[in-house]
């Protein structure tokens, strides 16, 4: 495979939380082509799961769909030096008002290759307590949460209810693994 070289590359905007990089490239061959590329910091999605197996889910607006969405707590990691893991714990409190004991790394996945740089991790919590009530604002001011046992959520995957990507995808890992552990 021919991994094409970079020629050219300039930002050409910049917002708050995202960036858009033009890059002119050649395989080699003479030919160019350019390539756009949204440049965001990573992100987490935390499946906070209890000990009666029900998952926390949140809904809140999301401008960009024009609708509120049901998800998984998440979050960008934009904390200069936090790693994922602590960038997790930290959006479940946030977002929640849960602790978690104990995360495991469900996956890392590519949001989307062809277009942005941003990854996502996908943890699994438990061991949740509740913690003082964080003072949230903007969309994150209305909130709502709901626990859920995870086989729901799988289904509510499966009809079109959950839509959000690191939703479906950590719902259906945590669903995976739930599964394989009752095979044992």
């Amino acid at each position: 495979m021919i991994i094409p070289e970079v020629l050219e590359s300039e930002t050409v905007y910049t917002g708050k939380i995202t960036s858009i990089r033009r890059d002119k490239l050649t395989r080699g061959d003479g030919n160019t082509f350019i390539r756009e590329t949204a440049v965001a910091s990573d992100a987490v999605g935390i499946v906070a799961m209890d000990d009666r197996g029900r998952i926390l889910l949140i809904r809140q607006y999301r401008h960009p769909m024009g609708r509120p969405v049901w998800e998984i707590p998440a979050g960008r990691m934009d904390v200069e030096g936090e790693k994922p893991e602590e960038t997790a714990l930290r959006e479940l409190r946030e977002e929640t008002d849960t602790e978690a004991s104990s995360i495991q790394l469900l996956t890392l996945f590519l949001n989307s290759a062809g277009w942005t740089t941003e990854k996502t991790y996908v943890y699994l919590a438990k061991g949740l307590k509740d913690v003082p009530e964080f003072k949230r604002k903007n969309e994150e001011a209305d909130i709502e949460k709901e626990w859920v046992p995870l086989k729901e959520a799988a289904e509510r995957v499966k009809s079109g209810e959950i839509d959000d990507a690191k939703t479906v995808i950590g719902i259906l890992m945590a669903d995976s693994m739930g599964r394989q552990s009752e095979n044992k």
